[in-house]
């Protein structure tokens, strides 16, 4: 029987924690009531993810105490963290894509029988877990064939397969539509209802304002309703913040640089989608989970085979059957999962940023230019103010908001012409997605063709110049700027026409 004396589930007092020489929290306080959704904020590389890490054993403490229902934890492991009653939904997937969905989320009891396991059951009870959850996905299905989102969905499911009383949700919504956050957070709330206490780390401060009953910025405890956004946005980056989007005053020229003629995928699920880029021009795309967004961006790149359709580069046929077709036509992709396409994780920042550029930083005997490739990888460090002591920090050591840097990065080091990117602010702090969304303006004014993915609209909203909203595979409607709102995009996504 869990002791309930204790006023708090979690207490940790004075947490302290160095990586070498590098010290990563410095007496940290962070305090959880039972029945509670507890909010933890802050910069990208404030120390979010360690100080969850170290309540859930995979990082041990320097110094410092942790209490579970007023009685001292130290978990070694994950393992005695899972005993505990403490569970991780990680910002980075960490699921097996060769097991079905069914033992991904039931890892922990394969190997549990001294005889056989029962995979009807397995199935049976992992899919009326997923299906109270309000996802449709198949338990059955290989992990490998699912969505980022469904991914996401399954990381959720596998951590309440346990017997958690402490759930830990690490930027959960960054994949999320709309429509699955509000799936979501009904999910917590039944929780809270029944007791579990939730630490929810997240950039997205409207969620916060919705979810949350307290908010921790690391040192500093305070009650979301006591405090403004504008104050909580101080409180995290440590100064006022103005403007989140930079206006959008660049020269678009008339002829597109990039076009997209009746493009199809040869599953048959990307369907007749045609558009343009202008030089100078930031095109937006839209849509729910699932609408074909991702998908429309990897077959330009040549991830996914196409079809059928015709591309377009200055007037001129291209094909990108490949990604490194895409890549000697100068197009850039940042992909939504950098863990998996985005970044090289066990390569140093120097190595993921010159890997794209190795050309133009090398001499005609194909030595590379030492000084050329630090001058190039220190300018984009300081442009996207990546937190660092060293350009030749391994980026598997990075959090999660600097490997998305480093991997926007990498693409911005060559002359691009045209650049897609993915959900670009996935997992990065306020003060972070200022400085991404200023080097999207400045890439943009270059006479650079930009295409931006998100399901953020206020982000999308907020950047764009034009908004293409995709609904079942195909383009169902264009929004010009005077045409921007949520619930414009909102019908379209849904395959609604707008209100006269």
């Amino acid at each position: 029987m869990e002791n309930l004396k204790s006023e708090y589930r979690v207490e940790m007092s004075a947490i302290s924690k160095s990586f070498g020489v590098v010290s990563v929290l410095e007496g940290v306080n962070l305090k959880v009531k039972h029945g509670e959704i507890h909010a933890l904020l802050g910069e990208n590389g404030a120390g979010k993810s360690t100080l969850i890490k170290i309540l859930s054993g995979v990082h041990q403490k320097d110094s410092g105490k942790i209490l579970l229902n007023g009685e001292e934890i130290n978990p070694k492991n994950t393992h005695e963290g899972q005993v505990l009653g403490i569970s991780v939904v990680y910002q980075e997937l960490s699921l097996v894509n060769d097991l079905s969905v069914a033992e991904n989320i039931y890892l922990h009891k394969l190997g549990a029988s001294k005889f056989w396991m029962n995979w009807k059951q397995i199935t049976k009870d992992a899919q009326e877990l997923i299906d109270s959850l309000g996802f449709v996905i198949d338990a059955s299905a290989k992990v490998r064939n699912l969505s980022i989102v469904q991914k996401q969905v399954v990381e959720i499911a596998k951590a309440l397969a346990e017997d958690t009383k402490v759930l830990i949700l690490d930027e959960p919504t960054t994949v999320f539509d709309p429509h699955d956050i509000k799936k979501l957070f009904a999910n917590l709330l039944r929780l809270k209802s029944e007791g579990m206490s939730i630490i929810y780390i997240s950039h997205h401060l409207d969620e916060i304002f919705k979810i949350a009953d307290t908010v921790t910025v690391l040192k500093d405890g305070v009650a979301t309703k006591d405090i403004s956004k504008d104050n909580l946005i101080k409180l995290m980056i440590g100064r006022e913040l103005q403007d989140l989007y930079p206006s959008r005053t660049n020269k678009i020229e008339d002829a597109p640089i990039f076009e997209v003629k009746d493009l199809n995928g040869s599953d048959g699920f990307i369907t007749n989608v045609s558009f343009s880029v202008r030089p100078g021009e930031v095109v937006g795309i839209a849509g729910l989970g699932g609408s074909g967004r991702t998908e429309t961006g990897k077959l330009i790149f040549g991830c996914d085979k196409k079809k059928s359709g015709t591309l377009y580069l200055n007037g001129k046929v291209i094909k990108t059957d490949t990604p490194f077709d895409a890549v000697r036509h100068q197009i850039g992709f940042v992909s939504e999962d950098r863990k998996e396409e985005g970044v090289f994780l066990p390569l140093s920042i120097r190595r993921n940023i010159s890997i794209t550029s190795f050309k133009s930083i090398s001499s005609k005997l194909g030595f590379i230019n030492n000084k050329k490739e630090y001058d190039n990888v220190i300018g984009l460090i300081g442009k996207l103010n990546i937190k660092t002591p060293s350009l030749d920090v391994v980026v598997n050591n990075l959090s999660g908001g600097n490997q998305q840097k480093v991997a926007l990065a990498k693409w911005l080091s060559i002359d691009s012409k045209l650049i897609i990117i993915d959900e670009p602010t996935r997992g990065v702090d306020v003060g972070a997605k200022i400085e991404i969304y200023n080097l999207i303006n400045e890439v943009a004014k270059k006479g650079v063709g930009v295409v931006v993915i998100s399901s953020d609209m206020p982000e999308i909203m907020g950047i764009a110049d034009r908004i293409l909203v995709m609904y079942k595979g195909t383009i169902f409607g264009e929004l010009p700027k005077e045409k921007f709102s949520e619930e414009n995009i909102l019908r379209y996504s849904i395959g609604e026409e707008l209100k006269a």
